[in-house]
């Protein structure tokens, strides 16, 4: 089981090797990293996904995990037990033997996800995340702002 690192363009296709991706092109966008890191518990935990076949893919399967539990760290608060748990599993060093490195995988895996159900529930500044509108909402509320106000100038009398 090996996992492409090949980058990808902006419409998820992967690039190709010789060609180079430009910055450029188009404003970045970055992807939620909590959603990142639920697709790669799903790559473990899903029952049809193949287990790890050599040990090699078990260390880079652990060590995937492991970013995701650095980057999502920042946006839980130091005291939450759900990081200190992830960071505790992500810092012990994966065990020798078939059974022992898929157990720990696993267990790297869901610790992992409730880190990532943790992270959805706080902001990057360890508060609570507040409530923001969806863009749809945003711009419903100002074409009917708009339409109120030109109706009410449509009302109006001429002097």
């Amino acid at each position: 089981m090996r996992l492409s690192l090949a980058p990808r363009q902006a419409d998820g296709q992967r690039a190709a090797p010789g060609r180079k991706v430009r910055v450029t092109d188009e404003p970045v966008q970055r992807r939620d990293q909590a959603v990142a890191a639920a697709e790669m518990v799903a790559l473990v935990l899903d029952e049809e996904s193949p287990l790890p076949e050599t040990a090699a893919d078990v260390e880079d399967l652990a060590r995937r995990l492991r970013g995701h539990i650095s980057r999502l760290g920042i946006t839980v608060p130091e005291e939450t037990p759900v990081l200190r748990h992830a960071q505790q599993l992500g810092s012990a060093g994966v065990p020798v033997g078939y059974v022992p490195s898929r157990v720990y995988l696993v267990q790297l895996a869901k610790a992992t996800q409730e880190l990532a159900t943790a992270a959805d529930t706080y902001g990057s500044g360890g508060e609570r995340r507040r409530w923001t509108p969806r863009i749809n909402v945003l711009r419903g509320t100002i074409f009917a702002l708009a339409l109120a106000c030109l109706v009410l100038a449509a009302s109006v009398p001429r002097a």
